[in-house]
């Protein structure tokens, strides 16, 4: 059996790691040899040092892009405008992976693709992450609603100077759709994000989001 098939017989996922691939080659006298002609070849992509997934023409089912923006740098947490866009709020199709960490921020271009990391304090990263599932694995994801406060927060252009600036920056800069975002506004939790955060850009984002959907 060739090593693209032993490799590819062996491991059950579409990403793995290092210790996957020479586990996957016991027996061979150089695996690192062995591991660069797989590169070489495609059969094998690497990510980043110790992260890889099948090249398309051993690959199963698509690799989860999500996954791995967890596994290439951490802790982190997909947020920002990359999960605007899946959610819906923003017209644009995202393609960077952005994310949020407590580690210093980072950028990646990858092979198969871009991710950024952006760094927030300890409480507020932690607070409105979702466990969700992909392909052989599950990622973290924030809800909605936190990923568009991220967003606010990290947007060092945005320079708030009451809740009302806020009417432009989400409808005109944005382009929020304000019927989606109603979806995700609950008075308990836009409560908690404001603790969480303590801050006046939030704050004011809150009162806005009060305002505009008549939150009580």
């Amino acid at each position: 059996m060739r090593a693209n098939q032993k490799i590819r017989k062996s491991i059950k996922e579409e990403v793995f790691n290092y210790t996957q691939v020479i586990e996957a080659l016991a027996g061979y006298k150089k695996p690192r040899d062995v591991i660069n002609s797989l590169l070489k070849n495609g059969d094998i992509i690497r990510v980043k040092k110790g992260l890889y997934v099948f090249g398309e023409i051993w690959r199963k089912e698509p690799y989860s892009s999500e996954l791995l923006a967890n596994l290439i740098y951490g802790p982190s947490v997909i947020s920002s405008d990359y999960i605007l866009s899946a959610a819906g709020l923003i017209p644009e199709q995202v393609k960077t992976i952005t994310s949020i960490t407590t580690g210093r921020s980072r950028s990646f271009d990858t092979p198969v693709g871009k991710f950024t990391y952006k760094q927030i304090n300890r409480e507020r990263f932690s607070f409105g992450v979702e466990i969700k599932e992909a392909n052989n694995g599950k990622y973290f994801s924030a809800n909605p609603l936190k990923a568009l406060a991220d967003k606010i927060w990290l947007d060092k252009r945005f320079k708030p100077t009451s809740p009302k600036s806020y009417y432009a920056y989400l409808n005109d800069d944005l382009r929020i759709d304000m019927d989606i975002l109603e979806h995700y506004l609950d008075k308990d939790y836009i409560k908690r994000l404001n603790e969480v955060y303590s801050a006046r850009k939030i704050n004011w984002f809150v009162n806005f989001l009060k305002q505009e959907f008549l939150i009580k």
